[in-house]
């Protein structure tokens, strides 16, 4: 079934269709919410929430752009919410017991190095949450900046702009890996 014809179904409120979209995208939802939060868990809550959305919204989607892209915003913006209310959440539980305790406590002493690929995941989930965004939509997703700015309601340039300094951040942040991988 086209795509477009599925749409009008599920805008008239069958099941089955809202059922057939779902399946179609859900994939790919559940990997952007995957690594925009490193946690199955939330990602899963977010695919669902992201889902419950474009079902209310689903009236209101133009098609000026596709589906995919469509879902892809409205991924980006439950998951950016929901990490915007978690991180106010845990600022807001710190107490100055705790920030004491931490400050008299020894370091621990330092692990022996992981591998490359969970320092990249790991340097991935420390970049700023814009940087991390774009970084994620286009080295990992695919998209243009174009399209990065139309779905983030930001000019391409503040895309490149942040894509450059994700990218020199994680240079910085796998700088001792570079040694290793040079002949």
């Amino acid at each position: 079934m086209e795509e477009g014809d599925l749409i009008d179904r599920v805008e008239a409120g069958d099941p089955a269709a809202e059922r057939a979209l779902y399946d179609r995208h859900v994939d790919r939802v559940f990997r952007l919410a995957f690594r925009l939060t490193g946690d199955d868990d939330l990602a899963r809550d977010l695919t669902q929430e992201t889902f419950i959305r474009a079902f209310d919204r689903i009236a209101g989607f133009r098609r000026q752009s596709s589906l995919a892209t469509w879902l892809h915003a409205i991924t980006m913006s439950v998951a950016l919410n929901r990490l915007r209310a978690t991180k106010r959440a845990t600022a807001r539980m710190a107490t100055a017991d705790d920030a004491t305790i931490e400050s008299i406590e020894s370091p621990q002493p330092r692990a022996s190095e992981p591998d490359l690929k969970e320092r990249m995941a790991q340097a991935i989930r420390q970049l700023p949450q814009g940087y991390r965004t774009v970084f994620l939509m286009h080295d990992v997703e695919g998209y243009t900046h174009e399209e990065i700015g139309a779905i983030l309601g930001v000019d391409s340039g503040t895309s490149k702009a942040q894509l450059f300094r994700a990218r020199a951040k994680l240079r910085v942040a796998l700088a001792d890996f570079a040694g290793e991988w040079q002949s």
